[in-house]
């Protein structure tokens, strides 16, 4: 999470950060800081529920850059969980505050700092295919980050200020000053580099003469998340205590700057712990101290380097020892360590199983409706039934108009999975666990024959969508998605359609509420169908999901669906793209027949009247294409 002000306390102080040409050298990158900033700094559209292909495309370049300047990247990606949970009460305050973002957003106004709910998994998507090393990490990331960049001698680059206090080293490259947009690039040339910024607790050290031992001490008192003097009612009066030269400079930040010059009078770390009662104005509570102070001491603990298992899993490609897990992860079967670690298991599984509360994700839609996260919770208790068992309940926080409240939601499990054992689950055999993908979805298995493999998993949730989502989607709304589809089909394909060129090129359309609503419980339910999806060991193709949803163009294809547009009239230049269309919309106007007959497997008395029905909706859907 950070320290708070330190990265700019640094730049005020610009002797600390040394410019440098980085370039031939091994470098850990903090994966969720990367995939954040590369969002946000690229202005891909946060409105519209995201435009995953140019973000697959800002991640490609910047790995480019990297590999142009002989640069090694091994990223690192946050799984695991503090199990203390000292950060919780500040990730409730984040999401709340992503609630407020997402809530002005909708309304048209300014905001930022909302991620696409299905970033996380494209980010993974697109280091596979650039063969780019990565680990999803179970323990707390950051301490095993700092672990594998001492062991390898190189540095490490993120913006989590945290590694200001680490002792690495080779040092800290902030993203912040990290100008991989201006990287030297000479064709066939070795002295190809990245300007930026190295920071060392060297340079730190020096520059405020205290021992590098102390640095963790400094995080603690300044405030760490889950750590502040502050907050629990023992307030530091500085001037009481320090009171600053009178010819000297004011600084920004004179707190960190007095802090920095009592912590030099000392030499050892303990040395300057035991002197912090003399800091606190009122001391009259001596158990509140002494639970301060064993805060203060705990929280200096977690900048110590530890053997990781990093270094393991990337030159031998092996999880962690289960017999030498931590308590708190030895509720994890053995067959999901290596799985979680490759990143092709939710790492929510951590929590569940810790039963621990499980944060939903913020998106941009109509706050006068119930969550879109609601409509996706039946396929979330198929998860939790298969990870706990029935009748077990976890704690889901999620918005209720645009605040942040809690509820109990009850696990249970379909009935093909009534005899599956979770520690065994990968064992199982695999039309068993289709059958529980399919059952929890409500879809046949001959409702997706026909289908390109990797598309059956986007239409069987597209079909569950249409059955859950409130309001009932109108026939413009699927129309839109599945030409979204098709359009990602292309670009997989490197073809284009001019008439949906001519759509992108436009731009992004004004917000329209009703749309984003029905969009975001599409891709929640996008997101929870592919957790299940993994913890079943992947009964289905996964898609790759960069293609699968371009906000801003299917936002702009119910605008013209709604108008004269028809889907043929947009398809007409290349008759596959219009195969393809007519092929998922008939497996999910199949799906809806079969459900309105009752009978999977065959005809009913009922099923002229069901087709009569499908028909019409055929109608509606504009599905032939001649």
């Amino acid at each position: 999470m950070g320290i708070q002000g330190l990265a700019r306390f640094i730049d005020d102080h610009g002797a600390i950060l040394t410019d440098d040409q980085f370039r031939n050298s091994k470098l850990i990158i903090d994966g969720t800081y990367l995939y954040h900033s590369l969002y946000f700094n690229s202005c891909v559209d946060q409105q519209h529920g995201g435009d995953y292909d140019d973000f697959e495309d800002q991640v490609c370049k910047f790995f480019k850059a990297l590999r142009d300047c002989g640069i090694e990247p091994y990223v690192i990606i946050h799984g695991g969980s503090d199990f203390s949970d000292k950060k919780f009460e500040t990730q409730l305050h984040h999401v709340q505050s992503r609630i407020n973002t997402a809530n002005n957003l909708s309304k048209g106004l300014q905001g930022s700092g909302l991620l696409p709910i299905l970033i996380k998994q494209v980010f993974k998507q697109v280091l596979s295919s650039l063969k780019v090393p990565f680990a999803q990490c179970i323990f707390e990331a950051d301490q095993e980050i700092a672990s594998l960049a001492e062991r390898w001698n190189c540095p490490v680059m993120s913006n989590n200020s945290d590694f200001y206090i680490f002792d690495i080293q080779a040092g800290y490259l902030p993203f912040f000053h990290f100008q991989w947009q201006n990287a030297s690039t000479q064709r066939w040339s070795s002295q190809n580099y990245i300007p930026c910024k190295r920071y060392t607790t060297t340079s730190f050290c020096r520059h405020f003469n205290i021992n590098r031992q102390l640095l963790p001490v400094f995080a603690a008192i300044a405030g760490i998340d889950y750590v502040n003097l502050d907050k629990i009612c023992f307030p530091i009066r500085w001037e009481d205590n320090l009171p600053m030269e009178p010819n000297r400079n004011p600084s920004k930040n004179p707190r960190a700057d007095m802090l920095l010059k009592w912590l030099a009078s000392f030499q050892e770390q303990q040395e300057a712990l035991d002197n912090v009662p003399r800091l606190i104005v009122s001391r009259n509570n001596q158990h509140n101290m002494d639970s301060a102070l064993q805060a203060l001491s705990l929280s200096t603990e977690t900048y110590q380097l530890q053997p990781g298992c990093l270094e393991r899993f990337f030159i031998k490609d092996k999880a962690p020892d289960p017999s030498h897990l931590p308590d708190h992860l030895s509720v994890l079967p053995d067959w999901t360590l290596l799985p979680l670690m490759k990143g092709t298991l939710s790492s929510s599984i951590i929590h569940i199983l810790q039963l621990r509360p499980v944060i939903q994700g913020v998106q941009v839609e109509d706050h006068s409706f119930p969550s879109g996260n609601n409509t996706s919770r039946p396929v979330r208790q198929v998860v939790f039934g298969l990870l706990l068992g029935e009748r077990r309940e976890v704690e889901e926080y999620d918005r209720e108009g645009i605040n942040l409240t809690s509820s109990m939601v009850k696990a249970i499990l379909p009935r093909a999975a009534q005899q599956m054992q979770l520690d065994m689950l990968n064992q199982a055999p695999h039309s068993v666990r289709l059958e529980v993908f399919l059952e929890t979805l409500g879809v046949s298995q001959s409702t997706l024959n026909g289908l390109p493999s990797h598309l059956e998993l986007p239409v069987a949730v597209t079909y569950y969508w249409l059955r859950h989502a409130h309001p009932q989607p109108d026939h413009p709304l699927l129309q839109a998605l599945l030409l979204g589809l098709v359009y990602g089909e292309l670009c997989r394909q490197r073809k284009m359609l001019e008439r949906l060129r001519g759509l992108i090129q436009r731009g992004a359309s004004n917000l329209d509420l009703a749309v984003a609503h029905a969009y975001s419980q599409w891709q929640r339910c996008m997101r929870d169908v592919l957790d299940l999806n993994q913890l079943l060991c992947f009964p289905l193709p996964e898609p790759q999901i960069a293609w699968l949803y371009r906000g801003t163009l299917v936002h702009q294809l119910v605008d013209e669906l709604r108008g004269v547009v028809t889907p043929d009239s947009l398809l007409m230049e290349d008759p596959s793209s219009g195969q393809l269309y007519r092929a998922m919309l008939e497996a999910i106007l199949n799906s809806q027949e079969t459900e309105a007959t009752g009978q999977p497997d065959g005809p009913s008395a009922d099923s002229g009247l069901a087709e009569r029905k499908t028909e019409r909706i055929k109608e509606g859907y504009h599905l032939s294409l001649s």
